[in-house]
């Protein structure tokens, strides 16, 4: 596919994108913008095959540097509409906060009407999302209007598993393959941790924290009862609204972690079966039964844990709408507070991104359109939203969450409205404020980030 411009549309990116939506797999066909004369506020593309003119559009719009990139976008989905007969749920939008795009309506005092219609004819946006958008925004924005400039939210990555997933590309490794090398990361962690810690505490006032992964439980007990002390040794855990530690695989979690995660005032915890189906949970590399998986759930509650969320992944490997069925209704039966569903994500880097033929789901928007039913039927609501490259069917990521137990952290973190700063291997911190998200990364190889400790805080210091 080849891009050629005459119109003033730098993103060249965001087109093909948009472009490989409709046709993944065909090389040939070149979008020429042929005219984008302003003075007649005129704006033409042609789509072309072999030569052979396929589709043109001329397309009469009041330009500007914001209109003329969306009227650019919205001619060149209406071309692709009538060329494959396809329509995209998400129209045009191939980012991955779509809510943020609400937010700018309202900041600009658009009302409801308004943003339906605009999201509807100018992005092309189906019905059906727009009122999932909308909504989503609508619960951000009950968690955004309450933040001040001097809170943060924390992250700590953990990068080890048990096992790696398929389909994941994440930078992490099995426990197993890295043992000598986690008490060396968790020193560097630790230094990372008490030194930045001491930097902003007089300047911040810590929201949230969130201990992910990887999967910090698939550390031992030892290991994990020192993560949380010296977690609580550093932050003013009294003014922390929400401690989440993703908990993640159920093989991982022990009654001592179920404890020491509530006495060191942990409030969220994460339980992610991503099935309840045996067959796919052996297929997709996680060890561990659905008896597992229910067992944590029910110790964590005996333990005391209030507030627990549950991931599943649409579109696994093989599995049908009635697997999907499944392990929804298994999942509602132990009734968590929130409920995570993604849909697949094919990455380059996993082996499933290698394995094609494992992929058999054709019904996706089946899954998901049953999903946000059930979810409906039981009473809980979509509270945050992201959506990621190469997901199957163009669909999305959905959060949702029963009597209100939205997870602040994940609002922030998709928002972008609110400083949020990364410790550990392939953490991002970002600083909100400016006129630009300053964005500080640490290495992600874990030997690197151990050998290159002093750089990374350095790093921190002198943005924070």
């Amino acid at each position: 596919m080849i891009v050629t411009q005459q119109a003033n549309y730098p993103k060249t990116y965001e087109i093909e994108h948009l472009v490989k939506l409709f046709i993944p797999f065909i090389n040939e066909p070149h979008i020429l913008f042929l005219d984008n004369d302003t003075k007649k506020a005129q704006l033409t593309i042609g789509l072309y095959r072999d030569a052979i003119l396929q589709e043109n559009l001329i397309e009469q719009q009041i330009i500007s540097d914001t209109t003329n990139k969306v009227a650019i976008k919205s001619c060149i989905y209406q071309i692709l509409n009538r060329y494959t007969n396809k329509s995209m749920p998400w129209g045009v939008l191939t980012g991955i906060r779509p809510t943020k795009l609400v937010h700018q309506f309202k900041n600009k005092s658009y009302n409801k009407e308004e943003i339906h219609t605009t999201l509807l004819n100018n992005y092309h946006i189906s019905q059906a999302k727009v009122e999932l958008l909308t909504q989503v925004a609508d619960a951000e924005y009950e968690i955004l209007k309450n933040n001040t400039s001097n809170e943060i939210s924390i992250y700590i990555g953990i990068p080890f598993c048990p096992t790696q997933c398929i389909y994941c590309s994440f930078g992490s490794s099995t426990i197993a393959q890295k043992k000598t090398v986690v008490p060396n990361y968790l020193v560097a962690l630790y230094k990372e941790i008490k030194e930045i810690a001491k930097h902003i505490q007089n300047k911040y006032v810590v929201n949230t924290i969130y201990i992910g992964g990887g999967t910090p439980t698939s550390l031992n007990e030892e290991q994990f009862h020192n993560l949380l002390s010296i977690v609580n040794e550093n932050f003013d855990i009294k003014n922390v609204v929400e401690f989440t530690v993703e908990a993640g695989r159920p093989d991982t979690i022990t009654h001592q972690k179920l404890i020491d995660m509530k006495k060191f005032g942990v409030n969220r915890i994460s339980i992610n079966p991503q099935t309840m189906n045996q067959d796919t949970l052996n297929k997709i590399g996680r060890n561990h039964s659905v008896e597992q998986i229910q067992t944590a759930f029910l110790m964590a509650r005996e333990v005391g844990h209030q507030i627990i969320n549950m991931d599943i992944i649409l579109g696994l490997p093989n599995e049908t709408l009635a697997d999907v069925q499944n392990t929804l209704e298994e999942i509602v039966k132990l009734q968590p507070e929130n409920i995570t569903i993604h849909t697949m994500a094919i990455k380059r880097a996993s082996a499933l991104g290698n394995t094609t033929n494992l992929l058999q789901s054709k019904n996706i928007e089946q899954m998901v359109n049953y999903s946000q039913k059930l979810m409906h039927t039981n009473n809980f609501s979509p509270y945050y939203m992201y959506r990621q490259k190469n997901i199957l069917g163009n669909f999305e990521n959905v959060g949702y969450s029963k009597n209100n137990y939205h997870s602040i952290y994940n609002i922030q973190i998709i928002a972008e409205q609110q400083t949020i700063i990364g410790f550990g291997a392939g953490s991002v911190s970002k600083i909100v404020g400016g006129a630009k998200i300053k964005r500080i990364p640490n290495v992600k190889g874990i030997e690197e980030y151990i050998v290159r400790i002093e750089e990374m805080i350095q790093n921190k210091m002198n943005v924070i």
